[in-house]
Protein backbone atom coordinates (compact mmCIF):
# COMPACT_ATOMS: atom_id res chain seq x y z
CA UNK A 1 0.00 0.00 0.00
CA UNK A 2 1.47 3.31 -1.09
CA UNK A 3 0.89 6.33 1.09
CA UNK A 4 -0.48 9.54 -0.42
CA UNK A 5 2.28 12.13 -0.42
CA UNK A 6 1.94 15.90 -0.20
CA UNK A 7 3.31 18.02 -3.05
CA UNK A 8 6.28 18.95 -0.82
CA UNK A 9 7.04 15.29 -0.12
CA UNK A 10 6.79 14.45 -3.84
CA UNK A 11 9.20 17.28 -4.71
CA UNK A 12 11.71 16.06 -2.13
CA UNK A 13 11.41 12.44 -3.31
CA UNK A 14 11.97 13.39 -6.95
CA UNK A 15 14.98 15.53 -5.94
CA UNK A 16 16.47 12.66 -3.91
CA UNK A 17 16.01 10.32 -6.91
CA UNK A 18 18.37 12.54 -8.93
CA UNK A 19 21.03 12.77 -6.21
CA UNK A 20 23.19 9.73 -5.65
CA UNK A 21 24.72 10.61 -2.28
CA UNK A 22 23.27 11.87 1.00
CA UNK A 23 22.22 15.52 1.17
CA UNK A 24 21.44 17.78 4.13
CA UNK A 25 17.99 19.31 4.67
CA UNK A 26 19.55 22.76 4.16
CA UNK A 27 20.96 21.67 0.78
CA UNK A 28 17.59 20.16 -0.19
CA UNK A 29 16.01 23.54 0.64
CA UNK A 30 18.57 25.38 -1.55
CA UNK A 31 18.32 22.86 -4.40
CA UNK A 32 14.50 23.09 -4.49
CA UNK A 33 14.75 26.89 -4.55
CA UNK A 34 17.19 26.63 -7.50
CA UNK A 35 14.59 24.46 -9.29
CA UNK A 36 11.82 27.03 -8.68
CA UNK A 37 10.09 24.58 -6.32
CA UNK A 38 10.65 26.71 -3.25
CA UNK A 39 9.26 25.69 0.13
CA UNK A 40 10.06 26.81 3.65
CA UNK A 41 12.88 25.13 5.54
CA UNK A 42 10.41 23.98 8.23
CA UNK A 43 8.34 22.28 5.49
CA UNK A 44 11.48 20.52 4.22
CA UNK A 45 12.16 19.17 7.73
CA UNK A 46 8.50 18.17 8.27
CA UNK A 47 8.35 16.41 4.90
CA UNK A 48 11.64 14.58 5.54
CA UNK A 49 10.39 13.46 8.95
CA UNK A 50 7.14 12.09 7.47
CA UNK A 51 9.03 10.30 4.68
CA UNK A 52 11.47 8.88 7.22
CA UNK A 53 8.66 7.47 9.37
CA UNK A 54 7.22 5.88 6.24
CA UNK A 55 10.55 4.23 5.41
CA UNK A 56 10.92 6.13 2.13
CA UNK A 57 13.91 8.23 3.24
CA UNK A 58 16.84 7.25 5.39
CA UNK A 59 18.98 9.57 7.46
CA UNK A 60 22.63 9.16 8.33
CA UNK A 61 24.23 11.35 10.99
CA UNK A 62 27.89 12.18 10.43
CA UNK A 63 30.50 12.49 13.17
CA UNK A 64 30.08 16.31 13.09
CA UNK A 65 26.34 15.95 13.80
CA UNK A 66 25.19 16.81 10.26
CA UNK A 67 22.25 14.70 9.08
CA UNK A 68 22.31 13.49 5.47
CA UNK A 69 19.16 12.21 3.77
CA UNK A 70 18.73 9.88 0.82
CA UNK A 71 16.20 7.44 -0.57
CA UNK A 72 15.96 4.27 1.48
CA UNK A 73 16.70 1.88 -1.35
CA UNK A 74 19.55 -0.21 0.00
CA UNK A 75 21.45 -0.37 3.24
CA UNK A 76 24.56 1.77 3.44
CA UNK A 77 27.77 0.88 5.25
CA UNK A 78 30.79 3.14 5.70
CA UNK A 79 34.25 3.56 7.12
CA UNK A 80 34.35 7.18 8.32
CA UNK A 81 37.50 9.10 9.23
CA UNK A 82 37.01 11.19 12.37
CA UNK A 83 39.85 13.53 11.36
CA UNK A 84 39.10 14.56 7.75
CA UNK A 85 35.55 13.22 7.36
CA UNK A 86 36.42 10.87 4.47
CA UNK A 87 33.62 8.34 4.14
CA UNK A 88 34.46 5.08 2.35
CA UNK A 89 31.46 2.95 1.35
CA UNK A 90 31.80 -0.78 2.08
CA UNK A 91 29.70 -3.18 0.08
CA UNK A 92 29.61 -6.37 2.10
CA UNK A 93 27.08 -6.57 4.92
CA UNK A 94 27.70 -8.81 7.93
CA UNK A 95 24.27 -8.21 9.50
CA UNK A 96 21.61 -9.07 6.87
CA UNK A 97 20.84 -12.40 8.55
CA UNK A 98 20.63 -10.67 11.94
CA UNK A 99 18.14 -8.20 10.46
CA UNK A 100 15.84 -11.04 9.36
CA UNK A 101 16.13 -12.73 12.76
CA UNK A 102 15.29 -9.48 14.59
CA UNK A 103 12.28 -8.80 12.37
CA UNK A 104 10.98 -12.25 13.12
CA UNK A 105 11.81 -12.51 16.83
CA UNK A 106 10.61 -8.99 17.75
CA UNK A 107 7.80 -8.66 15.17
CA UNK A 108 9.54 -5.41 14.15
CA UNK A 109 9.29 -3.97 10.62
CA UNK A 110 12.82 -2.88 9.65
CA UNK A 111 13.00 -0.35 6.80
CA UNK A 112 16.80 -0.18 6.59
CA UNK A 113 19.91 -0.30 8.72
CA UNK A 114 23.23 1.51 8.74
CA UNK A 115 26.59 0.22 9.81
CA UNK A 116 29.40 2.66 10.38
CA UNK A 117 32.95 2.22 11.60
CA UNK A 118 34.81 5.31 12.88
CA UNK A 119 38.57 5.76 12.96
CA UNK A 120 41.41 7.31 10.97
CA UNK A 121 42.05 6.94 7.24
CA UNK A 122 45.55 6.12 5.97
CA UNK A 123 46.38 9.76 5.19
CA UNK A 124 45.30 11.00 8.63
CA UNK A 125 47.24 8.16 10.33
CA UNK A 126 50.37 9.24 8.43
CA UNK A 127 49.75 12.92 9.28
CA UNK A 128 49.31 12.03 12.94
CA UNK A 129 52.46 9.90 13.00
CA UNK A 130 54.42 12.71 11.28
CA UNK A 131 53.21 15.31 13.77
CA UNK A 132 54.28 13.07 16.65
CA UNK A 133 57.70 12.52 15.07
CA UNK A 134 57.03 8.78 14.64
CA UNK A 135 58.51 7.12 11.55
Amino acid sequence: MRAIHTRSQERILSLLKTIKQGISAQDIYVELRNRNQSMGLATVYRSLEALKLEGMVQVRTLANGEALYNLAQQDKHHLTCLQCGLSIPINQCPVHNLESELESSHKFKIFYHTLEFFGLCTQCQMNQAASMGVH
